[in-house]
């Protein structure tokens, strides 16, 4: 399977993917996006570089170039040879970030991407539900914690940015039922876990 997991900044997608690739087993490809190519990392240290002014057109020809270059070099290539390939972030986070909140179109970055993908898209996508309050309390705490050192771009741009993301989300989930399973992020990491996973063997029957 090809399963990718979405949600705003914070809400636990990194996390959870780990332990998502470790249930489903050896053999399982674990990704990120921006990144999982030399080009792909490349991108992502400019992405997220806060002393950088990006606008969302950019952003998302940037994205997509990474994008491209990990379908046709990695995730294709795994997919035919029958492995699990989980990813956090993809499409669905161009479509929310730039598409919505950015101004360029939901529809304009969904067609863009088709393009860039080639057609390709996940078996299953995990939309990790967390309010914008719920995720910046989160930041604080690994701020405190010495966890995160607060320099990241797109989580610097503030909640409000986060509110329009979540939204967008919602919309996109409510687009594509077919593809999409919302999660309730909400609790421990084991506990997220649970749900992610009941959705996945859910899928897998």
């Amino acid at each position: 399977m090809f399963i990718t997991l979405e949600g705003i900044d914070r809400s636990g997608k990194t996390t959870q993917a780990a332990m998502l690739a470790r249930e489903l087993g050896d053999g399982t490809l674990l990704l990120r996006e921006p990144g999982g190519t030399p080009l792909g990392e490349r991108i992502r240290e400019i992405l997220k570089d806060p002393e950088l002014e990006i606008g969302a057109g950019i952003e998302l020809l940037l994205f997509s170039a990474a994008r491209g270059q990990l379908m046709g070099d990695v995730i294709v290539p795994a997919i035919q040879a029958g492995r699990d390939v989980v990813c956090d972030r993809f499409v669905d986070s161009s479509v929310a970030y730039q598409g919505a909140a950015g101004g360029l179109g939901v529809e304009h970055v969904e067609q863009f991407n088709e393009r860039v993908t080639q057609g390709w898209m996940p078996d299953l996508t995990l939309l990790l539900r967390v309010d914008a309050e719920r995720a910046e309390a989160r930041g604080q705490e690994r701020l405190r914690a010495g966890e995160a050192d607060g320099t990241d771009r797109f989580e610097g741009e503030g909640i409000e940015l986060q509110r329009t993301v979540a939204a967008a989300y919602d919309e996109i989930a409510r687009r594509h039922p077919e593809r999409i399973v919302v999660i309730d992020a909400r609790g421990e990491p084991e506990d997220v876990h649970e749900r992610v996973w009941a959705a996945v063997t859910n899928r897998r029957r």
